[in-house]
Order: structure tokens, then sequence, then C-alpha cells
């Protein structure tokens, strides 16, 4: 009698989905490490041209970037540890917050400095709204699709479609408005936020043929807001018939400096386009210059870093715990994935210019911060993993586990008796 029912309670607890909690995923953090060292590295070495250039000390950039640095790591350890249930429960303040700074950002007047409303100046300080809106944007499209899945409303129009028709309206409205509403508009910042969109509701299982439709429908927004706005027109027309000497002075400039580094570089004290010749040497065009000092090999270790944190960062997204970390960390690979694809890419030549900057890599304190904190959700998600017992399977000594709902199999994940880790 007590075999039987020792049995039937072994037998309830393999059919029961577990969650084990084990050390995060430390190459992560190597990986983090590993790309803001080399930002630092660069804008150390490129500061004195940028201090001679502008007439800043010598010191200035780089002095800016380690303070952007420190905040990343403080911004990583709070979104590493704060439970993610706090930001599932306050995600629509956030949103709303993020929402009315861009809003501020509108209003801010313009200057040589800022020549488009995307930052929000306080004194010598200022940030960069869109950074704050992609974070918010995680985090609210997360908990907006992990709730509609529980309710099986994923295909919803009423429900799910359209409060989503709502969010992109308001979106190009504030960061991508025609030109005349608030100077430059970041067109590839929104390229971003709808690449984030499109990855949570493809992971959350929508189905692909209305991800397409959308898609379509975008597209052709686009040519429409393209086809209207001078500035845009320009950038596009430098692109297909650049113009070294006018608009396509630029990613002329760029190509030059990839050029320029050869096999090996230049080395790190010899950078010449960083001395006014390439604009946004900090910023944007980072990576011409990371190319210029570094040469192909440099660029190459530099890609490999980014492709080893996104398969991190996807084989995450393969063992979370529930919906709502699983479509975070969709949204997170999107955003740096797509940010890095186009800056790469417009500074060889491959699209056009879009300003937008190289995650941990470019100057700039804000998007130095939301990136860290971004990270530190993920890191906080590593520590967990989803599986049932009961789809144990051995293959080549490897342990397989399906999922809660059975619709990936994730590889290498732990049974919570192996002891494997603590």
């Amino acid at each position: 009698m007590m075999l039987q029912n020792h049995g039937r309670r072994a037998s309830f607890r393999e059919d029961q989905d577990h969650i084990r909690k084990h050390r995060p995923d430390y190459l992560l953090l190597v990986i983090i490490t590993l790309l803001a060292a080399v930002g630092l590295i660069v804008v150390y070495a490129i500061s004195p041209a940028l201090g001679a250039v502008y007439g800043d000390n010598g010191n200035h950039y780089v002095s800016r970037q380690m303070i952007a640095v420190a905040l990343s790591i403080v911004a990583f350890i709070i979104t590493a540890n704060v439970p993610l249930k706090f930001w599932r429960r306050w995600r629509n303040p956030l949103l709303i917050i993020a929402g009315i700074g861009t809003l501020v950002a509108l209003v801010t007047p313009l200057n040589a400095l800022y020549p488009a409303h995307r930052w929000i100046r306080l004194g010598g300080l200022s940030l960069q709204s869109v950074e704050i809106l992609k974070f918010a944007l995680v985090v609210w499209l997360a908990a907006f699709f992990a709730h509609r899945i529980k309710q099986g409303e994923l295909t919803d129009a009423k429900k799910t479609l359209k409060p989503l028709g709502i969010l992109l309206v308001a979106l190009m409205f504030v960061v991508a408005a025609p030109t005349g509403l608030h100077g430059q508009s970041d067109l590839g910042s929104v390229a971003v936020i709808l690449a984030m969109m499109v990855a949570i509701a493809f992971v959350s299982g929508m189905p692909l043929k209305r991800i397409v439709l959308v898609g379509v429908a975008i597209a052709m927004l686009a040519v429409l807001v393209i086809s209207i706005s001078p500035y845009r027109r320009e950038r596009v027309a430098s692109f297909t018939h650049p113009n070294c000497a006018t608009t396509g002075y630029q990613a002329c400039q760029a190509l030059i400096a990839v050029g320029s580094g050869g096999m090996i570089g230049l080395g790190l004290g010899r950078s010449v386009q960083a001395y006014g010749y390439l604009p946004e040497a900090q910023n944007d065009s980072i990576f011409a210059i990371y190319a210029e000092k570094f040469g192909f090999i440099g660029v190459a270790m530099l890609i490999g870093l980014f492709t080893a944190l996104f398969a991190r960062l996807r084989r995450i997204m393969e063992r979370a715990p529930n919906d709502f970390s699983r479509l975070a960390i969709a949204g997170i690979l999107a955003w740096l994935s797509t940010q890095t694809f186009i800056n790469i890419g417009a500074m060889l030549g491959l699209i056009p210019l879009k300003g937008i900057t190289l995650p941990l890599i470019s100057y700039g304190g804000t998007s130095v911060l939301f990136v860290g904190a971004a990270l530190g959700l993920a890191f906080q998600i590593s520590r967990y993993t989803s599986f049932s017992i009961r789809s144990v399977k051995r293959v080549d000594q490897r342990i397989n586990y399906e999922d809660n709902d059975g619709r990936r199999r994730v590889r290498r994940a732990y049974h919570p008796d192996s002891g494997s880790r603590s």
C-alpha cells in the first residue's frame, strides 16, 4: 500500500513542469564586459582628436564614457536583481514615463549640438528619450503578449491587433514624424522598435500570415514617409547616387576609414578620420574608426563578440521559464541585433546612414545605460530553466527536456536532482 502511494506521488511529480534555479550565464557577463571594454578603449584612443576638433579637454569624452559605463553597471545590477514580477506589474507606468519623456524631448529647443528633438536636457546632462522608450517597450510588449497567450486571445483583432496598431501610430508620430515637426526624425530607432515588435509577435506564436501583412503595410507607409520628407529623400539619394562632396560625405569618409585599416589596422594612436574628417566619429561612426584602428582582424573579432552575445541571448530565450521571460529576451535580442546591423551596415555602405549607435561601443550615456539595464534583465532570466521531467531523453549523454507547452525542445537543461549547478 505504501509503495503504491509512493508511486503515485512520484508519478505526480513527474507530470509537473519544473523551474530549475541555477547559476546565471556568466559567459554572457564576460562577453558584455569585453564589448564595454572595447568601447572604452576606442573612445579613449580618439578622445585627444575629439578634444582638438571640438576644443574640449583631451580626456573629456573618455571620462564621460567611464561615468556612463559605471552607471550602466549599476543599472545592470538593479535589473539583474529586482524580481521580474516587479517589471511586469509596473509595465504601464514605465511606458507612460518613457512616453512623457519623449514628448518632453519634442518641445526641447534645438541647438547646434542637438539638431533633433531626441534629447531631454537638464543643465549639463542629456538623455536620449528613445533609449528609455526601447527598454520600456521590451517590458510592456513582453507582458502584453504573455497576457494574451494566457487568455487565449493572441489572434483576437480587437484585443491584440488594435492596441498594437494604436501604439505603433503613436510611436511613428513621436519618434519618426515628418521632419518639419521636430527636426531630424529618428527613422532608424523606429526600425529597431519595429524589429522588437515583430520578434516578440513571432516568438509568441502570432500567425505568420498576419505578421507578413502588417509588415507589408508598414513598408508601404515607410515609403510614403520617405517620399514626403526632403531630409529622408536626401539620405536615400546619397546612398543610391553618392556624392562625396555633398550629401554622401559621411558615407564616403566612413568607407575611407574602414579601407585605411587594412588587415591589422593603423593602431590606437594613429587615427586620421577622427580629426574632423568623419562626422560623429564617437557615436554613429565609431565602427569605421574602430576598423581604421584595428583593421580586418579587429573587425572580425568584434563581429565575433556580437555574434557570441546574440547566441547567448538566443540560448537564454530557449530556456526561459515562462512566456514573459521568453518574449522579453526576444525583444532584447531583436533590439541589439537590429541596431548592430544598422550601424555596421551603414558604415560599410550596405544601407543608408541612419544615425544610430553601436551597442556598448558608441560614446553616449543613455544608450550604454539602457543597454546595460536590458542585459541585466537577460542575466536574471538566465538563472532559471523550465522543463518537464517526463520528457527526458538522452542522446550521446546530452539531456533534452521539452518546455511547458511542448512547442520547442530545450537542449542541455538541468535536472533538479543532478546537482550540476547550485
